[in-house]
C-alpha cells in the first residue's frame, strides 16, 4: 500500500442532560459512516469530513464539547487496520439478502407497495454507497444486484420499457409536428406521463394520444415515444422526456433542468432529486385510484406545471 490515508479523529463528550441531543448526534455520526474507536473517539476518512465541523458547533452549542483533529497513518499496517474498520462488505451481504427477497414478493404486490418496495432499495443502496470510502468487489456485487432487482420492478411498473439506443438528437421543426397522434404504451408512468405533458404544452397543443396495448399495434403515421422503434425513445443515457425536450429545443425553458432531473432519477436512477419522491407517491396514488391513461395526464399535468414553476424559481434563486 504505497498511499496513505488522511483521517479526521473526532473526540467529543456528548450533552449529559439532553437525551434528544445525545441520540441526534449519534444518529448522524452514524449516517456519516464515523467509525467507532472507542467511546466519544470516531474516525473518519478526510474525503468524508463535509459537515463535520458544522457538526462540532452544535455538540458545543448544546452543551456538549467536540474536537476535530486531522492525522495520516503512520505505517501500511496503521492503514490497514484503519480500512479495516469501513469494510463494507456485510452491509452490502445484507443488502443483497433484502433485494433477494424483495424481488419474490415483485409479482404479488400491488402497484403502491412496488413502488414503496424500488423507493427502499435504492434508499438502502445509496446509504450503504455513500459511506463506502473504499470499495471493491462488494460495490460491484451489490450494484449489480441493485441493478437486476429495479429492472424487474421497471417490469412491473412499466411493461415494455425501452431500451438504451444510440445516435445524435437532431433539433426538429414545431411546426411539422401540429394536430398529430402520439402513440405510447398504456398504463403511464412517470416518463410517458411526463413526455405526453411535454408534448402538449410545448410542442402540439392539439395532440391527441393513443395508449398502445403493445407498441407493435402503433400506425404507420402516428408518431411514437417511449418504446423500441418509436420516434422518440431513449438515446445516450437520455430518457425519452430528455430527448423531446432536447429535440424540439424546450430543454433551455426555466425550470426543464431540475424537471428533467427529476423524470430521468425516477425512470433510470441518476442524481438524487428531492422532489422525486413526492412526485412518484402522487402519480401511484392516482394510478391507485384506478385513473385512466387519459384522466392520468389531465391530473399530473397539472403537478408538472406547479413542480417547472417550483424549478424556475429555485434557478432564479441561485442565478442571484
Amino acid at each position: 500500500m504505497n498511499e496513505f490515508t488522511d483521517w479526521l479523529l473526532l473526540v467529543l463528550s456528548l450533552p449529559t442532560d439532553s437525551a434528544t441531543a445525545r441520540m441526534r448526534y449519534w444518529r448522524a455520526l452514524k449516517a456519516k459512516g464515523c467509525a467507532v474507536l472507542r467511546d466519544g473517539a470516531y474516525l473518519l476518512p478526510v474525503s468524508g469530513e463535509a459537515g463535520m465541523a458544522e457538526m462540532c458547533d452544535g455538540i458545543r452549542q448544546a452543551g456538549g464539547a467536540a474536537y476535530l483533529m486531522w492525522f495520516t497513518s503512520r505505517d501500511a499496517s496503521q492503514e490497514q487496520q484503519f480500512r479495516t474498520l469501513f469494510d463494507r462488505a456485510d452491509d452490502y451481504a445484507n443488502f443483497q439478502r433484502s433485494v433477494e427477497d424483495a424481488r419474490k414478493t415483485l409479482a404479488s404486490i400491488s402497484l403502491a407497495e412496488a413502488s414503496r418496495l424500488v423507493r427502499k432499495i435504492r434508499k438502502e443502496f445509496e446509504a450503504i454507497a455513500a459511506v463506502d470510502f473504499f470499495p471493491n468487489d462488494s460495490l460491484v456485487r451489490a450494484q449489480s444486484a441493485c441493478h437486476d432487482f429495479l429492472e424487474a420492478a421497471e417490469a412491473v411498473l412499466s411493461p415494455g420499457e425501452p431500451h438504451q439506443g444510440e445516435g445524435a438528437i437532431r433539433p426538429l421543426d414545431h411546426d411539422k409536428f401540429q394536430g398529430r397522434v402520439w402513440a405510447t404504451r398504456q398504463h403511464l408512468w412517470v416518463d410517458r406521463v411526463a413526455s405526453a405533458w411535454l408534448i402538449k404544452r410545448f410542442v402540439d397543443s392539439n395532440a391527441r394520444f393513443l395508449w398502445l396495448a403493445s407498441p407493435g399495434e402503433c400506425p404507420e403515421d402516428a408518431v411514437g415515444f417511449d418504446f423500441d422503434g418509436a420516434s422518440f425513445s431513449h438515446i445516450d443515457g437520455r430518457v425519452t422526456f430528455e430527448v423531446l425536450a432536447a429535440s424540439f429545443g424546450v430543454d433551455s425553458e426555466p425550470g426543464m433542468t431540475g424537471l428533467a432531473n427529476m423524470v430521468h432519477a425516477l425512470d433510470i436512477g441518476g442524481l438524487v432529486v428531492p422532489e422525486a419522491a413526492g412526485f412518484e407517491a402522487v402519480m401511484t396514488g392516482a394510478r391507485e385510484r384506478g385513473l385512466g391513461d387519459d384522466d392520468l395526464v389531465s391530473e399530473m399535468g397539472h403537478v408538472l406545471d406547479s413542480l417547472l414553476a417550483h424549478f424556475a424559481a429555485s434557478e432564479k434563486s441561485t442565478a442571484r
